[in-house]
């Protein structure tokens, strides 16, 4: 009789690449139940994985000022520690924007974990590819490109309404239907239904004036929305399955998808999926922007810094730090990475060099000390309007949903200038440029209010 692959399944067998070699030879010689058994031996699991003794190499970037940054720091470097006796790991790095982000073992924001041939679907997160794209628009009056931006853009939960739509290209619609885990009709509707969407917390639309050439650039943050949280809990169900037959020892936020597995090839491919989906979700809110202003992009580039990034059998597992290596971005037109730090603030426009203690990478941001509950209690005594005009004050900030989000605030965020001292301490990349800000359009508290549901869009401006 002809064997086939359900047949390996039942005998206990993960689906696996040697799965067709194997057939090919069990069917060629026509074994028996005895010698197929016999024959599967070779390619049963090893015993469970245990964790390493100590941890893999940490390069720690990050120095504290304070005492609440000091436990800070001590909480990140803790945690990284953890992580990397998972026995994937081979090295890890701490920016300087790193804070806790879960239990101890949870990669943190600001951290960089190194593992061989095995990707970690929990160390990038739900919100896959997060990233920011620059469109340099030439001479022109900033405001009239955030009014145009405020039109183009969509926050909040959800996607955009029918008839509002932007079309998911043939080529993308494509290779979500050839991928295992993108290929269901759900996933390629909500893909459709959130193109030209940024979410909520901590994503923007920010217009600011380069410090060096005066032009106006319009620069907006956002991840894989939906499509990318629906491949985060797929991926994260196929490592716990991995974890438990060949590590369980290793903590359920670090399960990994064997990358010499079928499963592992193919989430390694859906990343690179939603990977297209964000950059073309980036576009079209620009592309609608600029056709609104009737004008033409001078000049565009973009990075991820919620990623994935490959080098030959290394994953390098970037949770909030920005690529500085040409080899993490095959479709780089530039050499040039973007780092925000608030809304107040310019964002830099850096490029930089991969080092040993830096791991090719550099801080995405300026990171928390505190949690955002915290950082509201600390503001208690303020009314939210008197802290959002004292920490706004000349700028042209709104909030999408028309409810202020304090929490988004610069003095959430940690101080914006540590940030720009410890780059240069560490050799984090260097500074060529910074877009000084004019305004910015984020979700706020969109809990409070929904005026993407009615017909009229009222703005909180300075």
């Amino acid at each position: 009789m002809k064997i086939d692959g359900n047949y390996i399944v039942k005998l206990g067998y993960r689906p696996a690449k040697w799965f067709k070699e194997a057939l090919l030879y069990i069917n060629q010689n026509d074994l028996n139940e005895q010698q197929i058994a016999l024959y599967l031996e070779q390619y049963r699991s090893p015993d469970p994985l245990e964790l390493l003794t100590t941890h893999a190499p940490l390069h720690i970037n990050i120095s504290a000022e304070n005492p609440i940054e000091q436990e800070n720091v001590n909480q990140v470097i803790s945690t990284m520690k953890t992580l990397l006796r998972t026995p994937t790991m081979v090295a890890g790095a701490i920016m300087p924007d790193a804070c806790p982000t879960g239990s101890n073992g949870t990669i943190p924001v600001g951290g960089v974990a190194v593992a061989r041939k095995a990707i970690h679907p929990g160390m990038h997160s739900a919100d896959i590819c997060c990233s920011v794209m620059l469109t340099d628009i030439g001479k022109i009056d900033p405001k009239r490109v955030l009014d145009a931006a405020h039109q183009s853009t969509h926050f909040g939960i959800g996607g955009r309404a029918r008839g509002k739509q932007f079309k998911l290209t043939t080529e993308l619609e494509d290779l979500f239907r050839q991928n295992i885990f993108l290929k269901e009709d759900r996933t390629i509707s909500i893909a459709r239904e959130h193109l030209g969407t940024q979410g909520d917390g901590n994503h923007f639309l920010f217009v600011g004036i380069s410090k060096m050439t005066g032009n106006t650039m319009l620069i907006t943050h956002h991840g894989s929305r939906a499509p990318g949280a629906i491949l985060f809990d797929k991926g994260m169900k196929v490592a716990e399955g991995f974890r438990r037959e060949i590590s369980p020892d290793t903590l359920k936020q670090n399960a990994w998808i064997p990358f010499d597995t079928d499963q592992g090839e193919q989430y390694w491919n859906a990343l690179q999926v939603i990977r297209k989906w964000t950059k073309l979700n980036h576009e079209l809110i620009h592309d609608a922007t600029l056709a609104t202003l009737a004008l033409q992009a001078q000049n565009r580039f973009w990075n991820e810094h919620n990623f994935v990034f490959r080098d030959g059998d290394l994953f390098y597992h970037a949770k909030g730090a920005t690529p500085l290596d040409a080899q993490f971005l095959p479709d780089a037109t530039s050499s040039l990475r973007l780092i925000p730090l608030n809304m107040a603030s310019p964002v830099l426009i850096v490029q930089g060099q991969k080092q040993a203690h830096n791991l090719g990478f550099a801080p995405h941001g300026a990171g928390r000390n505190m949690s955002r509950s915290q950082h509201k209690k600390s503001k208690a005594d303020q009314t939210i309007q008197d802290i959002f005009k004292e920490e706004t004050f000349g700028l042209d900030v709104r909030f999408y949903s028309n409810e202020i989000d304090i929490s988004e605030l610069p003095s959430a965020y940690k101080n914006a200038e540590t940030i720009r001292q410890q780059m240069q301490q560490f050799d984090l990349g260097q500074i060529v440029d910074e877009v000084l800000p004019y305004g910015c359009i984020m979700a706020g508290d969109w809990q409070k209010n929904t005026p993407w549901k009615s017909k009229k869009n009222v703005t909180i401006r300075k």
